[in-house]
């Protein structure tokens, strides 16, 4: 019985229903393979095979072949990757009796409202909003907060891309599920690495703040669940996950933090402190990002834990080199401290900060990308070119490490010093 309600979770019409109860609906255009919409000898111009089937012509190809549309339609259990004549590569599917090619499958939005909420809710998952967060509570509000931000993210989510690609569960199907990304595509699905990222932040931000600063606790857990139902509500919208990915990336993070809680101060201590901390932070991500599990084709969750790694990498180095010269930018005074009254001049300074650091760390980015990847083409031979090549184990980790890890390093180091230098601390 636990067997097939489990499987009940992992089924994608059970993401379709969610999506469609959302507003978001899926088309399928198909057409004949090979010919017309009215059956063979069918002059009178009456509804053949299709018409009776519900299919509705959309358009017509070059060749005399039609396009048709259909809301439903039965699978065939094999894929045709073959060129069609009307420009398209499709799957072999079936409407009533007709063989036909499906194309890659359209939608409509009914419900604007939703479309754009799930869609901003999906980017608070994703590498724009690592780089902004992150470093806006580190540069605005409270460098305490987000050393044990940095620490929880990067262990949930290599756990959880690692998990991926070891479980290789795949993504829900499309059709029944309208597919809204196109980048993680190639990747696999269990668990949601969105839902864990976003549990992990929001839940780690509650409870490093409820202590530390007045505001009303039950605000906050009000806060954090919602922020973390949203994110995995985002991923059965976009179509990426299943209800089962998204409740067992909820779950790992919940256990995760459960057991690392007690240990927070103390690694928290020993990363400022230890002599050792440098080498640690550098070697071990660097080993861990090198030693990822191999698939059989390209998939960018190597690359993606890659930058992690070396985010938290680049920061952990920064944290302790700012504690050895005594410039922790923390507050001072008497705990708990009272949240900063917003004003008009704090958000400027906000703002002023913000926008300079943003600078440094795409700049950061643009130079040590370009550096790290001529002296690696240069080592291996590789033509400046050559886009796929970055892809191989030993240039994509290599490069996305030493970029990623100096945007880290900078954004703890480098730019409070600068503002310091324009008097914005």
């Amino acid at each position: 019985m636990m067997n097939s309600f489990l499987q009940s979770l992992q089924d994608p019409h059970l993401v379709a229903s969610f999506q469609r109860y959302c507003g978001l609906l899926l088309q399928v255009e198909e057409r004949l393979a090979g010919g017309c919409s009215n059956s063979p000898g069918n002059a009178s111009g009456s509804q053949g095979p299709v018409e009776r089937a519900n299919v509705f012509k959309t358009s017509e190809c070059a060749n005399g072949n039609r396009r048709y549309k259909t809301n439903g339609s039965h699978q065939y259990p094999y894929r045709q990757d073959k060129e069609d004549g009307c420009g398209m590569t499709g799957y072999a599917v079936k409407v009533g009796n007709t063989p036909t090619v499906k194309e890659k499958p359209g939608y409509m939005v009914k419900n604007y409202f939703f479309y754009y909420l799930f869609r901003f809710a999906a980017a608070l998952g994703q590498e724009i909003f690592y780089i902004t967060f992150l470093p806006f509570t580190y540069w605005n509000f409270d460098p305490f907060v987000t050393r044990r931000l940095v620490g929880m993210w990067a262990i949930v989510m290599y756990l959880g891309q690692t998990s991926k690609d070891i479980i290789k569960w795949p993504r829900p199907l499309s059709p029944p599920v309208v597919k809204l990304e196109t980048r993680v595509d190639a990747e696999y699905g269990m668990p949601s690495t969105h839902a864990m990222a976003a549990t992990a932040i929001s839940f780690t931000f509650l409870i490093a703040t409820m202590y530390r600063y007045k505001y009303s606790v039950a605000f906050g857990l009000l806060a954090s669940t919602m922020l973390s139902a949203l994110v995995s509500l985002s991923r059965l919208y976009t179509g990426m996950h299943t209800v089962l990915d998204v409740i067992c990336g909820v779950l790992i993070t919940a256990v995760l933090m459960a057991l690392t809680y007690p240990f927070w101060n103390i690694l928290d201590n020993f990363q400022l402190t230890s002599p050792l901390t440098p080498i640690i932070a550098i070697v071990m991500p660097f080993f861990m990002s090198y030693t990822y599990p191999a698939l059989d084709h390209y998939s960018p969750t190597r690359g993606d834990t890659t930058i992690i790694l070396g985010v938290a990498s680049g920061c952990t180095v920064g944290f302790w080199m700012n504690y050895q010269y005594g410039r922790t930018y923390e507050p001072t005074g008497s705990l708990p401290f009272e949240i900063p009254s917003i004003t008009p001049e704090v958000v400027s300074l906000a703002i002023a900060r913000f926008l300079i650091g943003i600078l440094v760390l795409v700049a950061t980015r643009q130079v040590v990308k370009t550096l790290s990847l001529k002296v690696l083409y240069a080592w291996f031979d590789v033509a400046g070119h050559d886009m796929e090549a970055r892809k191989r184990l030993e240039i994509e980790v290599p490069y996305k490490f030493a970029t990623y890890s100096s945007i880290g390093f900078n954004a703890t180091v480098i730019v409070p010093l600068l503002y310091q230098l324009l008097e914005l601390l």
